[in-house]
């Protein structure tokens, strides 16, 4: 495989690695992922619903588009937008898709449901489009840092032709097949994991804590030894300081993924107990008015349960 270098010097294993590409969805983790790809040297159009958030972009080189539609340029055009809805109301009836060329890849980075991917696939291909599913596992930290892992799916040809991309905003590429809504199940199957961690902490910590024995205290231990995992050190640290704000994730997120999990079992007639139990803990913190908060605030939601600020 021949290698090119961008003009920052970054290397990847692809043909023709300097590309014309439009991003759209710039939230947290949308604007650190399209400044690794302008990082790479790789020109760039971006456009976000709420203008601001195309702002720091710009000054990095970005062109704003004023439209959805005007970012579609070159060959590639990449999204992160935050659920069904708004996939929807952009590409199909906003007539994004429409706007693109035969030929050209959209890569889908949103955590959407199976239902979903499996239309655009369907839409994408009656129009000449590729389509490629690249969910990703990682904080805006991460993102930020080039550090995701990416879940990709879709047609060979496509995935190569768009991994200089993926390798710009990751650590690592993790191919599932053909099949793009193999990529979102294996997506919304890990985040339904993660919030189950966090709500065995945000219970456990509840039950130590109504013992004496602090969340700080229970999750060092159980994060060095019998959890010492990403997952458990991660949202045990924000559980044990009480650290809910900024959102990395926030509970309408959580909340949504779950609902897709749950939505995913029941068109395989997969039983989700658990996932029943997960949502309506979401739906209590978002009740209780805790809808700008980390979904590790399920910690609180626990708390209230067992009345521990009124023991403390």
């Amino acid at each position: 495989m021949e290698y090119r270098a961008c003009s920052t010097g970054r290397r990847f294993r692809h043909e023709g690695t300097c590309m014309k590409v439009g991003f759209i969805g710039l939230g947290a983790m949308g604007s650190a992922m399209a400044s690794n790809l302008l990082a790479a040297g790789h020109t760039l159009a971006v456009w976000n619903r709420s203008a601001g958030a195309t702002e720091p972009l710009a000054s990095l080189g970005a062109k704003v588009a004023k439209t959805a539609d005007r970012a579609v340029q070159g060959e590639v055009l990449c999204s992160m937008l935050a659920n069904d809805q708004a996939v929807r109301e952009v590409f199909l009836d906003g007539g994004v898709l429409d706007a693109m060329d035969r030929g050209t890849v959209h890569v889908n980075h949103a955590t959407i449901s199976v239902a979903l991917a499996q239309e655009l696939a369907a839409e994408h291909g009656r129009r000449g489009l590729e389509y490629v599913a690249a969910p990703v596992f990682g904080r805006p930290d991460m993102a930020a840092a080039a550090k995701l892992n990416i879940l990709v799916a879709g047609k060979p040809a496509a995935i190569e032709r768009v991994r200089p991309l993926l390798e710009a905003m990751s650590s690592k590429l993790w191919p599932l097949g053909e099949a793009p809504e193999r990529a979102n199940v294996a997506k919304i199957a890990g985040n339904f994991m993660l919030a189950a961690a966090i709500e065995s902490m945000a219970e456990a910590t509840a039950l130590t804590r109504a013992h004496g024995v602090s969340a700080a205290e229970f999750l060092d231990v159980m994060t060095s030894t019998l959890f010492a995992a990403p997952a458990y050190q991660g949202y045990g640290k924000l559980i044990a300081e009480q650290r809910f704000k900024p959102a990395g994730f926030a509970l309408p997120l959580g909340y949504k993924d779950v609902g897709l999990a749950l939505a995913a079992g029941e068109a395989q007639r997969v039983p989700l107990p658990f996932a029943g139990v997960l949502r309506d803990a979401m739906l209590e913190a978002l009740a209780a008015g805790d809808a700008e908060l980390d979904w590790s605030a399920l910690a609180l939601v626990a708390a209230r349960r067992a009345h521990l600020d009124e023991r403390e």
